[in-house]
């Protein structure tokens, strides 16, 4: 999944779909850029985006990823770019032994 990362606002959203199906398919060791900028502001009710949709929308990514780390599937990294501007970056790990053998067993049965 290929992301601009010369110009952040230039960056196509990421959808949580998106990055399940990715989270699905991942090697260990295949990165996803999933936001460029200050997630905490952008994601935050108080964000200048002007769109509420896509707010929301990059804190469901944001949630997922950090869902994804605490189940051991991903590590999170951020690259600090400059003042107020980061990649965020998942990192797929090895799949864990007591995990079903594919991440979208595991997503189906939280949305159950």
């Amino acid at each position: 999944m290929a992301v601009s990362q010369t110009n952040p606002r230039a960056m196509q959203r990421l959808t949580e779909t998106a990055f399940c199906a990715w989270l699905g398919q991942a090697h260990p060791g295949a990165q996803l850029v999933y936001h460029r900028g200050l997630l905490a502001l952008d994601a935050s009710i108080n964000s200048q985006t002007p769109k509420s949709d896509a707010r929301h929308e990059l804190a469901r990514v944001a949630r997922r990823a950090w869902w994804a780390a605490s189940q051991g599937l991903v590590h999170l990294i951020q690259r600090r770019n400059g003042p107020d501007d980061f990649t965020y970056i998942a990192i797929a790990r090895p799949r864990p032994k007591e995990l079903p053998a594919t991440p979208s067993s595991v997503l189906l049965k939280e949305v159950a």
